[in-house]
C-alpha cells in the first residue's frame, strides 16, 4: 500500500501519504496544489518554518540556563529565503534578521523586523546601503575592511550617526574577523579559511579594531565570524568560537550559522539544533563570552527553512537514449544549486512514490547542465506526472532568475489544509516591464 511508505525528514514536518498514495504538505494535496497554481511551484510549509524557529530560541533558553548565557537571539539569514511570508512570519516568532545588501534591508523592513533587531552584513556595501542602513537606525553593521571603515566615516561625519531621520547619535558596529577556521563543505560556500573574501584576517583585526574605536559616531559593540555553510560537524564551531576568544573582550559575539540541512534520505543527519546551540553557547561560555551583559547571535539560514519546502514540477517529456531522460517545465531558473555548486536533491512522483526506474530528471533550459536530479529513482514516469523535489526551501527561491524567459514560480504557504498565495507567478508581461523606449 503506498500509504505504507514512510517519508523521510528531508519532506517538511507533518508532510504525509494520504489515503490515495498523493504527498501531502500542510495537509494540502500536492497534485491538487499543481492543478490550482501551476507548476513549478514551492509550496511551504507554515507550521514547519515555525517549529524550527521556535525549536532555535528554545534551544537557546535551556543552553543558557545551563551555561549562565541568556542574552541570546537567532538572527534569521534572510538571503535563504527572502520572501516576505517567510520574513513576516520569523520576524512574527522574535528572530531578527540578518540581510546583505539595500534590497535585502528592504524587505525586511517592509516584512516587520524592527530596525534594531536587523545586522547588516556585505563584503562591498556601497555608500548608498551604508547610508539607508543608518538613516534607518538599524541595529548592526557588520564591518567588512577598511575601505568599510573609511567610508562609515565620513558617512557619520558628514550626517551624524543616525543620519537624517535617524533614531541614534552613534552606531554599533561588529568587525567581522575570518578566524582561518575550515568546516567540510564545498569551496563555494565556504568563509572562514585565510584567504576568503569576507572579513579581516586575524592578523589584521586588533589594527580594525583600533580605528574603529577612534572613530567618532561608531561603537564597536563586537566580533562576527562565519565559517561557512552546509556543515554537518560541530568542531569547527568550537574552534571558531575559541580564535574570536583571542581578540579581547567585547559585548556582542556574532558567531554566524552554518548548520547543514538534510537533503537526500542517505545523507547523514546533520547535528540537531539542540546539540548546535548548546556546542555553541557551551564555547561562548568557557570563553568568558557568556558573562553577564554579554549578547550572543548566531545566524543559522538553511536550517530554518530548507526542509519546510518541496518544489512541484510537471513531466513534459519522456525519452530514453544511453539514460531515461525525465524533461520538467522547470529547472536552474527554479534551483540553480545543482548546476552551481552540485547539490544533491531527490525526487518522487507526487502520487507514486517508491520508484526503482532509474532517471535523469533534467530541467527545460538550453544547457546541457540543467539537470536538477542525477540518477532519480521514480515510479514509471510519464508526462503529464507531478514531480515533487523536497528541501528546497534555502536558496531556490532566492537564486530564482529568467533564464530563457521563463517567469519565476509562485510561493504557496499550506498549514491545516489550507493554502494560500503567498507570492504569485510572475508573467511575461513582467519581463520587459523595466525595458525603456
Amino acid at each position: 500500500m503506498a500509504t505504507e511508505t514512510m517519508l523521510s525528514d528531508v519532506f517538511p514536518l507533518g508532510s504525509r501519504l494520504n489515503e490515495a498514495g498523493r504527498l501531502e504538505v500542510g495537509g494540502c494535496d500536492t497534485i491538487e496544489l499543481a492543478r490550482e497554481f501551476g507548476t513549478p511551484a514551492y509550496v511551504v510549509a507554515e507550521d514547519d518554518l515555525r517549529s524550527r524557529a521556535r525549536a532555535f530560541l528554545d534551544a537557546g533558553r535551556q543552553a543558557g540556563r545551563q551555561s549562565g548565557h541568556e542574552d541570546f537571539h537567532v538572527v534569521f539569514a534572510s538571503k535563504a529565503f527572502p520572501c516576505t511570508a517567510v520574513l513576516a512570519l520569523f520576524a512574527q516568532e522574535g528572530l531578527w534578521c540578518d540581510v546583505a545588501s539595500g534590497g535585502e534591508l528592504h524587505l525586511a523592513l517592509n516584512a516587520g523586523f524592527a530596525a534594531e533587531r536587523i545586522v547588516l552584513h556585505g563584503n562591498a556595501k556601497s555608500a548608498v546601503e551604508l547610508r539607508t542602513a543608518l538613516e534607518r537606525g538599524v541595529g548592526l553593521i557588520a564591518i567588512d575592511n577598511f575601505d568599510e571603515i573609511d567610508r562609515l566615516q565620513r558617512l557619520v561625519e558628514s550626517h551624524g550617526a543616525g543620519g537624517a531621520g535617524g533614531s541614534s547619535d552613534v552606531q554599533r558596529v561588529l568587525l567581522r574577523v575570518t578566524p582561518d577556521v575550515r568546516g567540510e563543505t564545498h569551496e563555494k560556500i565556504s568563509t572562514g579559511q585565510a584567504d576568503s573574501k569576507f572579513g579581516f584576517s586575524v592578523a589584521d583585526a586588533a589594527q580594525a579594531i583600533e580605528r574603529v574605536q577612534a572613530v567618532d559616531g561608531l561603537s564597536l559593540a563586537g566580533l562576527h565570524a562565519h565559517i561557512g555553510s552546509q556543515l554537518l560537524d560541530l568542531e569547527p564551531f568550537r574552534r571558531e568560537v575559541a580564535e574570536l576568544a583571542k581578540l579581547g573582550d567585547f559585548e556582542v559575539w556574532d558567531l554566524g550559522g552554518g548548520l547543514g540541512a538534510r537533503y537526500t534520505a542517505d545523507q547523514p543527519q546533520p547535528p540537531s539544533i539542540e546539540e548546535y546551540v548548546s556546542t555553541l553557547l557551551a564555547g561562548a561560555s568557557a570563553h568568558g563570552m557568556g558573562a553577564p551583559g554579554r549578547r550572543l547571535l548566531i545566524e543559522p539560514g538553511r536550517a530554518l527553512c530548507a526542509n519546510a519546502c518541496v518544489t512541484l514540477y510537471t513531466v513534459e517529456s519522456v525519452k530514453q537514449n544511453v539514460s531515461r531522460w525525465v524533461a520538467v517545465d522547470g529547472g536552474m531558473s527554479d534551483n540553480l544549486r545543482p548546476m552551481m555548486y552540485g547539490a544533491r536533491y531527490e525526487a518522487h512522483v507526487a502520487d507514486r512514490f517508491d520508484g526503482d526506474t532509474r532517471c535523469e530528471l533534467a530541467g527545460k533550459h538550453c544547457e546541457s547542465g540543467d539537470v536538477i536530479v542525477r540518477e532519480a529513482l521514480l515510479a514509471d514516469p510519464r508526462p503529464g506526472d507531478v514531480i515533487v523535489t523536497p528541501a528546497t526551501g534555502a536558496y531556490g527561491y532566492a537564486m530564482a532568475n529568467n533564464y530563457n524567459g521563463v517567469p519565476r514560480p509562485p510561493v504557496i504557504f499550506c498549514k491545516d489544509g489550507d493554502a494560500r498565495l503567498a507570492v504569485r507567478r510572475e508573467r511575461f508581461e513582467e519581463l520587459t516591464a523595466r525595458d525603456v523606449g
